[in-house]
């Protein structure tokens, strides 16, 4: 592809310095995917893009558009920040994970779909103080079919019944009802309610799922089942998640 000159709209989420004073930065656009931008001289005190292309700042960027490897930064408008998330060092960890999920979904360039919106769903409720856990739990398990690994929570898996207890199989790729969990012994034994919140957060539109709110033990235990689907499924390495339960021991 010609190198053009367009706008795009969207999420800085990485930013990094090269040479001795351009930036890279990765930035999450509405229609044209993940997009690395080099920003030639942003490091230099007089510049205005470096401002442009904090963590979490958001807006519209004019950039030469390559489509595969680096695009070039020209200039930007109407650029706002999530301020939220960059002062507070607990949202931040969660909003830098999430947007390090999605990126790890798609190779650069990759129309995004749905879960720009999704980026932006979370990012947004975060900022305002919606509970950072469970918007990223919401996150997650949506996440899962852009991984390639998308569970069946509507029924069981084994005879499609859709009413009743449930458990969640990590090796029949979704959920059990009770007259089958014998067919899994390794299965998660998650509590009913507990899978409840599963396959809600998962099948729900997530624009319905803001203000989802349950008690303390129900979110660890989902937290928990939904880290070992990630890690027997997909097997993530993520300095942002390591960081991040780093942070929730310490709290």
């Amino acid at each position: 592809m010609a190198r053009q000159l367009k706008e795009v709209q969207g999420i800085i989420f990485k930013r990094q310095k090269y040479r001795e004073a351009d930036l890279l930065a990765k930035i999450m656009t509405k229609n044209n995917g993940i997009v690395t931008l080099l920003a030639h001289g942003a490091l230099k005190p007089k510049s205005k893009l470096g401002a442009s292309l904090l963590n979490f700042s958001y807006g519209t960027y004019v950039i030469y558009f390559t489509g595969h490897g680096l695009s070039t930064l020209r200039t930007y408008k109407n650029v706002s920040q999530f301020d939220g998330l960059f002062s507070d060092l607990t949202k931040n960890a969660y909003a830098s994970f999430i947007l390090d999920l999605i990126d790890h979904a798609f190779i650069e360039y990759q129309n995004l779909g749905k879960y720009y919106n999704l980026a932006n769903f979370a990012l947004q409720k975060i900022n305002a103080g919606t509970d950072p856990e469970m918007i990223t739990q919401i996150v997650q398990m949506q996440l899962l079919q852009a991984y390639g690994v998308e569970p069946e929570m509507r029924h069981c898996v084994i005879c499609g019944k859709e009413q009743g207890e449930f458990d969640y199989s990590i090796k029949s790729g979704g959920i059990l009802c009770s007259q089958h969990f014998d067919t899994d012994p390794g299965r998660l034994h998650l509590k009913p309610k507990e899978t409840a919140v599963l396959r809600t957060i998962f099948l729900l539109p997530f624009e319905r799922l803001g203000d989802i709110k349950i008690n303390t033990a129900t979110k660890t235990a989902t937290r928990k089942a939904i880290d070992r689907i990630y890690q027997e499924t997909i097997d993530l390495n993520l300095k942002t998640k390591k960081f991040l339960d780093e942070l929730k021991l310490n709290e």
